[in-house]
């Protein structure tokens, strides 16, 4: 089925006519007015990519690495909860499609399956998304495991610290909770803990794990800061897709200041829209150490399971390559800040 994608659009179409509405939507919404969700993608269209010339491209260099670990191209998979409703063999094949793509996956703690299966089905490296659902002693067991495993890092999500109003789901009467296969939680999983989370956490977790640890979902120069001075080795730039806090900053148009203020103490990875060759190009360029994609990995999944994330991924690809030759770099380890500015008239989008 695959070979008949060749645009990312294809992947999407074919994954919107096989996901029943409730999925699709759960999938594609957004929180609240979707104002988040939105600005995301038009803050990226509001970039423009200043175009070098007469420049040998003939060599493409899109290798880099991410806390010493290589990476053959600066995208990495993030991780995504409720992967079953997408596949029935959810975050396993979407392990098996990152493997396939030789791109590195983020597990995410919502996963339907133990972290030991998805570490055997992955033939790539991986690294491990936490939600803070229980007592220390829980969280504690769980980073055993995820060392065990094979897990590079352990990055902390810190922007759920309450379920935020996702309309689609209301509007559809949707609980995507119900139909989701969870790992069990021995003592019982407790949401409650995300909303207790205090600085004091980090320094736990810090003193936890033998594991380079990040934090996902920070949004302002503070927050960086803190992160750094606090051991924090992956400032993870994420509004969450638009999904959790409405109104809030396009993640592209924060990651300079966040970028400026880390001053390489820590890698850095940005999310939120970037589902096309130029917006990764540009995410680069703004100081992010690699770019993770959500949706694009998503969609193929639904489309055509492990094969299907695969060919997202060479897809988007192949539009960075063709990206860094059109505007005369060579190497994704040295864009400049000055490769992208704001345009006064956004395209549409």
């Amino acid at each position: 089925m695959t070979a008949r994608f060749v645009t990312l659009p294809e992947i999407e179409k074919a994954a919107r006519a096989r996901l029943p509405r409730d999925a699709w939507d759960f999938g594609a919404g957004g929180a609240e007015s979707e104002t988040t969700l939105r600005r995301n993608r038009r803050a990226l269209g509001r970039l423009a990519i200043a175009q070098s010339i007469l420049v040998d491209v003939r060599e493409i260099d899109l290798r880099t690495s991410l806390l010493g670990v290589p990476l053959s191209w600066p995208v990495v998979v993030a991780p995504m909860g409720g992967l079953v409703l997408f596949h029935p063999e959810g975050d396993l094949e979407m392990a098996r499609g990152c493997g396939r793509g030789d791109t590195l996956q983020f597990l995410s703690g919502a996963t339907g399956w133990p972290v030991e299966e998805v570490a055997k089905a992955s033939a790539g490296p991986k690294m491990f998304q936490l939600y803070h659902h229980g007592d220390r002693g829980w969280v504690a067991e769980v980073l055993a495991r995820v060392e065990a495993s094979g897990y590079r890092s352990v990055c902390l999500t810190v922007d759920v610290q309450i379920l935020g109003r996702r309309e689609r789901d209301i509007v559809n009467r949707y609980d995507p909770r119900e139909a989701m296969k969870i790992a069990p939680n021995p003592r019982g999983p407790d949401p409650d803990y995300q909303a207790r989370l205090t600085w004091g956490d980090v320094d736990w977790l810090r003193k936890t794990t033998r594991l380079p640890i990040g934090l996902k979902g920070i949004m302002t120069v503070r927050d960086a800061r803190r992160a750094v001075e606090a051991g924090v080795q992956i400032v993870w730039v994420s509004n969450h897709g638009g999904r959790q806090l409405d109104s809030t900053e396009a993640t592209i148009d924060a990651l300079p200041r966040i970028a400026d203020a880390v001053g390489g103490r820590a890698e850095i990875i940005v999310d939120g829209g970037f589902s096309r060759g130029t917006a990764v190009l540009k995410g680069l360029a703004r100081g992010a150490t690699v770019v993770a994609v959500g949706r694009t990995a998503l969609w193929g999944l639904a489309a055509d399971g492990a094969p299907g994330v695969a060919c997202a991924l060479d897809i988007l690809r192949s539009e960075l390559r063709t990206t860094m030759a059109l505007c005369g770099q060579t190497s994704v380890t040295r864009l400049d800040p000055e490769l992208v500015f704001r345009v006064e008239e956004p395209p549409t989008v």
